[in-house]
């Protein structure tokens, strides 16, 4: 009979405190690998909107960790991975600070699959955009675009590299480790590039410009976006 009071009590207590983690209020409390909760939610959706990729699950896992510390060594702060309560109140405000719409229309993709810019776009974007028609439908080529500009097939940061350069915002192409640490961090109003070590892509007003995108569409143009979790998001001053 004791033992199973003893029982009760202890699944009790870690009901009370599973249900206070999930009650917890944002910036309330610390949280490290292991937390769990809507706080831990809010924290990861924050976290996302600032640019540092992460899917909102309410876990706190390795993938959250490397999220809190990318912003910790972009903030200049100490990298230990745990989100203290200062830490959230940053990330909160960076994310309310950080454009995750275009400014204006969106693009659209017109019978032949290519890219129509909204007339309330800038310069630079109906740049890109008219750039990433002319190279839409050429063929993906491993290290195309990187020994010259005009080549017969691109690979993906060889695409974008393209295109921001035809916009002149780019005076050399990068590999996709370069444009994962070029320009501002976060997302653009206009223009977001999306890259890691091992691939790089953009969303530009809308749609999404993506050598991946050629599987399913036959060229770089999609209306169809897919996740930015493993991506560093980056954008050129202004868009």
């Amino acid at each position: 009979m004791r033992r199973t009071l003893l029982v009760l009590a202890v699944s009790v207590l870690s009901l009370t405190a599973t249900t206070t983690a999930l009650a917890a209020g944002y910036a309330t409390r610390t949280l490290q690998q292991g937390s769990s909760g809507s706080d831990v939610r809010a924290l990861q959706r924050y976290l996302d909107a600032a640019g540092y990729d992460t899917s909102a699950d309410g876990q706190f896992g390795p993938a959250t960790r490397r999220s809190v510390m990318a912003f910790e060594s972009a903030e200049q702060r100490s990298v230990n991975g745990r989100a203290s309560r200062g830490e959230q109140r940053v990330v909160r405000a960076r994310a309310s600070t950080t454009a995750t719409e275009p400014a204006g229309e969106t693009a659209y993709l017109d019978s032949d699959g290519l890219a129509v810019a909204p007339e309330s776009a800038p310069d630079e974007v109906k740049e890109i955009i008219a750039a990433g028609n002319e190279i839409a439908t050429k063929p993906y080529k491993y290290g195309g675009g990187h020994a010259r500009w005009n080549d017969s097939g691109y690979d993906c940061s060889g695409s974008v590299s393209f295109v921001l350069h035809a916009a002149g915002l780019l005076d050399k192409p990068l590999d996709s480790g370069g444009l994962a640490g070029w320009g501002p961090q976060g997302r653009g109003s206009w223009i977001t590039v999306r890259a890691n070590a091992g691939h790089a892509y953009m969303i530009v007003a809308g749609l999404r410009f993506d050598t991946s995108a050629r599987r399913h569409t036959g060229n770089r143009w999609s209306e169809q976006m897919r996740s930015a979790r493993g991506y560093r998001g980056r954008h050129p001053e202004g868009l």
